[in-house]
């Protein structure tokens, strides 16, 4: 089945995959095959997609996902893959995040895009820490 992910930006993957699992907002969702119809919302967290023996983690700030009959589509409001992300630049980010939350004077609606902000970056780390050890995995294993 084919996938597609789309931010406001820009496309990040378009491929035909075996699985997609998605964080959506009732809990995280397995896409196979001649899954019926569904539309729902998406939560921030981690996308996988499984191509033969490969997996490809993208960090998503949440969005919506649509699947038709022979495609998916995530429309994302932030997304990055796995390859893409820079653990140095998310650190500073996920710094930033927690300095501006540690403000006492923000109003509601403040502190929750800096809590959204922190839990988009958080992801990021996670899936850039893991991506980083596949990599030296994989080197290890060559020699």
């Amino acid at each position: 089945m084919r996938l597609d992910i789309v931010t406001p930006e820009r496309l990040i993957y378009s491929g035909i995959v075996d699985v997609v699992v998605v964080p959506g907002v009732i809990g995280e969702m397995s896409i196979l095959p001649n899954h019926c119809p569904l539309m729902t919302l998406l939560r921030c967290g981690e996308l996988r997609i499984r191509k033969g023996g490969e997996e490809i983690a993208v960090a998503i700030g949440g969005g919506f996902l649509e699947v038709r009959s022979d495609r998916i589509v995530v429309l994302a409001d932030l997304a990055e893959r796995d390859d893409e992300i820079d653990a140095r630049k998310v650190e500073e980010a996920k710094l930033l995040a927690e300095q501006s939350l540690s403000k006492r004077k923000t109003t509601i609606k403040d502190k929750a895009e800096m809590e959204a902000a922190l839990r988009f970056e958080l992801t990021r780390l996670k899936i850039a820490e893991r991506h980083k050890k596949k990599k030296s995995t994989a080197r290890s294993e060559k020699i």
